[in-house]
């Protein structure tokens, strides 16, 4: 992903609900996603901005950009020789540890990422990353809940969390449809889903949380951070 930003003085027309026309020195920030900034000399507030435009042009030679979203729009033109640069940019994440390749890991949003080989690991829901490492490959070790808590490796090929929460909950509990065992699988995140499958649909997302007994309907009940609950989320018992 890159960012594109140009600096020097043009004018900026914003069309829309905020229709203003300025003109001086500025820096104009082409995001990835291209949302388009426009900040002056004065403070951290853009002077003017379109956020993910569905419509983007940008020529260089000479200097014209239009964004357009609905009835808003986002008109820079140079008025001299401007400078245009393109720079590379990633999420801003929380430090994590480093890759395999040296680079450094940050986690942001759902995944943790290597600033310098670029590759991306997704987190099981509600995972947090430990200090110690994966003896295989070196790279973090990750603690999630599913029923007890498991650590793993961050790199889903180099150990399955599927296979460690397999290894302890497959067919543990009864399909309460059919009577069928419940078995461990993959679609998405985990699920408890019915051998019977597809005469039986019966499933259940695995929650994060740790097994705290057995609900009346026969099924588990989890220790989670929002409270104890059944594994069937709809369950009346």
């Amino acid at each position: 992903m890159s960012t594109r930003v140009i600096a020097g003085d043009c004018t900026v027309r914003s069309g829309g609900r905020r229709e203003t026309t300025r003109r001086g020195r500025v820096v104009v920030v082409v995001k990835p996603d291209d949302t388009v900034l426009v900040h002056d000399a004065d403070g951290y507030q853009p002077v003017a901005w379109l956020t993910r435009p569905a419509e983007l042009t940008l020529t260089t030679d000479p200097l014209w950009l239009v964004a357009v979203d609905g009835d808003e729009s986002l008109h820079v033109t140079a008025e001299s020789e401007v400078s245009v640069a393109e720079h590379e940019t990633t999420d801003a994440g929380v430090p994590v540890g480093e890759c395999r390749c040296g680079g450094p890991l940050v986690r942001a949003g759902g995944a943790v990422s290597c600033l310098g080989c670029r590759e991306r690991f997704p987190l099981p829901g509600g995972a947090s990353v430990r200090e110690a490492t994966c003896d295989d490959c070196g790279l973090p070790r990750i603690r999630v809940e599913r029923g007890e808590t498991f650590e793993v490796c961050l790199d889903y090929d180099c150990e399955s969390l599927l296979s460690a929460v397999e290894t302890r909950f497959d067919r543990e509990w009864d399909c309460p449809e059919c009577g069928g065992a419940l078995e461990i699988l993959r679609r998405g995140g985990l699920i408890a889903g019915c051998e019977g499958y597809p005469d039986c649909e019966t499933g259940f997302a695995l929650p994060d949380g740790s097994v705290a007994g057995d609900c009346d309907c026969g099924l588990p009940r989890f220790e989670t951070d929002a409270g104890e609950r059944c594994l069937d989320s709809g369950c009346d018992a």
